[in-house]
């Protein structure tokens, strides 16, 4: 499959790059790239939710009236569970969300989402670009040149650039990554993936299937 190549002003480059069809061109497998998201987002859980049992309330443990005899419920101390203010049953505890995926089902995951938005027509090739300096202003200009600025944009660059970053940090719909942080849950979460065209070989080179 070929796209055309565009510059950041938006016009055709009269170039096009072919796409490796065993990266951007292969049946999706949903299941995979629900896994991978799945893990994603435990990734970024922190675990520490805690809520205190009846022995970690502050009170007595006084008591409170007999056992037997009273016509009511037996209770314990004021800490019990049935009463307002004591602890809670089965509460949240502290726990590490993590799991293990193997890395040829986050490959297919990855090659999945990126073949997906190839087909619905919502990737963007542009000639490799960078900047001399941080400005906001520039990124919303390519944006809208690029035609993306009204939904949720994945810019994907070859390398680190801190400038290009920098200028989209402080806009809502619009999120720069290199070819080694792209995950699947970025590319699924984008209404469009703008990729810089030095971009496609190492994305080919890291999802190539081993």
């Amino acid at each position: 499959m070929e796209l055309k190549v565009y510059n950041i002003n938006g016009s055709e480059t009269g170039r096009t790059i072919t796409l490796d069809d065993s990266i951007f061109g292969i049946e999706p497998n949903e299941h995979a790239v629900y896994l991978d998201c799945k893990q994603y987002l435990a990734d970024q859980r922190q675990g520490t939710h805690k809520s205190k049992e009846r022995s970690e309330v502050s009170g007595s443990t006084r008591k409170l009236k007999r056992q037997k005899g009273t016509g009511g419920a037996r209770s314990g101390d004021i800490n019990s569970p049935v009463f307002v203010g004591g602890g809670r049953v089965f509460g949240p505890k502290p726990r590490d969300y993590r799991f293990k995926l193997n890395i040829k089902v986050k490959r297919l995951a990855r090659r999945s989402a990126l073949s997906a938005k190839v087909a619905d027509n919502t990737m963007t090739v542009v000639e490799n670009f960078s900047m001399e300096a941080p400005k906001t202003k520039k990124m919303i200009e390519i944006a809208n040149n690029l035609k993306v600025a009204d939904k949720k944009s994945l810019f994907v660059i070859e390398n680190q650039n801190n400038f290009v970053s920098l200028s989209a940090r402080n806009l809502k719909n619009v999120k720069v990554v290199t070819v080694s942080q792209l995950n699947t849950y970025d590319i699924v979460n984008a209404a469009n993936i703008v990729i810089s065209e030095g971009s496609i070989s190492e994305i080919v080179r890291v999802l190539a299937t081993k």
